[in-house]
């Protein structure tokens, strides 16, 4: 078992996702590398549980890399992990979970940095920035609302050129992909315009994130992103 105290209610019983979880992770121990895992709908009508609490409990293993998830096929023990440590994007994270990332550009423009986006982005205030902000979806379901930051002058032609669907892999394209980064996640409530566009109700819990991604000496993106906390479970691997 591998529960932290934030497993657990306050009165001591493991949280229902935790113990389908655990189970599933004990049923697999020892089993070959593409194994069939359970099928949602047997972990559902084994627990009497939701199915969006089989999926989170499934996602946390997807993430661990115990398991891995093969569209249109099923969940499997998953093959030994590459590229670990990769800084990775919205839709590169969903698709190690099986599931569709789609974006949809609310704003992309040219702006003058402010304080806060000129000195994480190690910029002078003033100084041309593109900004871009899109609705997250996985699967059709309104996942996050992300505000991006980025340097015009290390992505000429980025606004020119129509959005693309993957902002990591445009910067991979241009050498650079971001090679490390920091990133800061806090709770906090829906304000009336972001719960609009995530489609609860205001002063509903969500998560934001903050990131500062970096690629090799170059702040390449500043982003805040806004996510529904009943919607997606941020993972976070860290390699000693």
């Amino acid at each position: 078992m591998t529960e932290t105290t934030t497993d657990r209610r306050a009165d001591g019983r493991a949280l229902k996702h935790v113990q389908v979880r655990e189970y599933v992770r004990d049923l697999v121990a020892g089993a070959a590398p593409g194994a069939a895992a359970p099928s949602e709908r047997e972990l559902v009508a084994m627990f009497g549980v939701a199915r969006m609490t089989v999926r989170q409990a499934l996602d946390t293993l997807v993430t661990e890399g115990v398991l891995e998830r093969i569209p249109g096929r099923g969940t499997f023990v998953a093959r030994p992990q590459r590229n670990r440590g990769r800084i990775s994007g919205f839709t590169e994270d969903l698709r190690r979970r099986g599931v569709l990332a789609e974006s949809q550009t609310l704003l992309a423009r040219r702006e003058q940095a402010g304080p806060g986006v000129a000195r994480a982005l190690s910029l002078t205030e003033g100084d041309a920035v593109i900004h871009w902000r899109r609705l997250r979806r996985g699967d059709g379901t309104v996942v996050c609302v992300e505000d991006a930051y980025l340097t015009e002058i290390l992505l000429p032609g980025f606004l020119q050129q129509g959005m693309p669907t993957s902002l990591y892999a445009d910067l991979e394209a241009r050498g650079l992909r971001p090679t490390w980064a920091e990133d800061s996640i806090t709770a906090d409530v829906a304000g009336p315009e972001e719960a609009a566009l995530l489609e609860i109700e205001p002063g509903s819990v969500v998560l934001r994130h903050s990131r500062r991604a970096v690629s090799g000496e170059k702040v390449v993106e500043v982003s805040r992103s806004v996510y529904r906390a009943d919607r997606f479970t941020l993972w976070l691997q860290i390699c000693g």
